[in-house]
């Protein structure tokens, strides 16, 4: 059986299941309280994920008064210190894919690929800004830190909610589930930056509550089935390398669009790579 038909087969089973029904049931579990059971799931999900406690701003477990407000857990000040380059990494997890960006195509996996048109809702003055530029897939898995930070200073100019299906986003999904990215719900944050502008795409995925940005607040839900946007005034909201721009309620992924010409990436940034929030991402070529 080869790799690709075993993935396909491997996902089937997410076509069939009630995503959105789950993912709403999920939501209510994980922003409820109840006490010493909330806190008999958490100390169940820290060992079975086997989550570094340590690193936590509190890492006392019965604190929590809900999972979401253990999930989404600030870290010690110095647990990820900034390194003193031009893009750090916005979060804890994996490197899906990383590398240029063909033409509009933006590559997943084996086979798979999809276009910075669909990634960003179908605004073609927007996705013409990344034309054979750069792009970052990241992973965040159960185990990993999920707020998510800033890998450069950029000024918010956009935001707009696309809703979408809810498939997982873990790697074997990502390679048997046609555009994936552009398929699942996601909310695009539309950035300019010191090197031009740039896009960080949160993805949700089954199960995943809620997404939710500092200057807004949780986006979804609602899930209203349309597309949503706001717009900034340039200056109005500004955010420093390093600062938290928004969170996922359970995991899920963070796909990145920049021009061509404004970063190279590590020498060792490739797929499958563990990465933390902070270190090096890249440098202005």
């Amino acid at each position: 059986m080869s790799s690709s038909f075993s993935d396909r087969l491997a996902v089937l089973p997410q076509y069939l299941m009630p995503k959105q029904a789950l993912t709403a049931f999920a939501g209510w579990v994980a922003g409820s309280q109840w006490g010493s059971a909330t806190t008999g799931i958490i100390d169940w999900f820290v060992q079975r994920y086997n989550v570094n406690m340590a690193e936590a701003a509190n890492p006392d477990t019965a604190s929590y008064k809900s999972f979401n407000e253990f999930f989404t857990r600030p870290l010690r000040p110095d647990a990820r210190p900034l390194a003193a380059t031009s893009y750090v990494s916005p979060v804890d997890g994996a490197i899906s894919q990383c590398g240029p960006i063909d033409g509009d195509q933006v590559f997943q996996a084996k086979g798979h690929s999809y276009s910075t048109l669909a990634l960003v809702g179908g605004d073609p003055a927007l996705a013409a800004q990344f034309q054979n530029g750069e792009f970052a897939t990241l992973y965040l898995s159960p185990r990993d830190y999920h707020r998510i930070h800033m890998p450069c200073a950029g000024r918010l100019t956009r935001m707009i909610y696309v809703p979408g299906e809810l498939f997982s986003v873990n790697p074997t999904t990502a390679r048997g589930v046609p555009g994936l990215f552009a398929r699942n719900e996601r909310v695009v944050c539309v950035f300019e930056g010191e090197h031009g502008p740039f896009v960080m795409v949160l993805v949700g995925a089954t199960i995943v509550g809620s997404m939710a940005t500092v200057w807004h607040g949780v986006v979804n839900p609602p899930r209203p089935g349309a597309v949503r946007e706001w717009t900034y005034e340039m200056g109005r909201i500004s955010l420093a390398k390093g600062e938290e721009m928004g969170r996922f309620l359970l995991g899920s992924t963070v796909v990145m669009l920049f021009p061509k010409g404004a970063v190279q990436f590590e020498k060792d940034w490739a797929p499958s790579r563990p990465i933390g929030m902070g270190e090096p991402m890249g440098t202005r070529p």
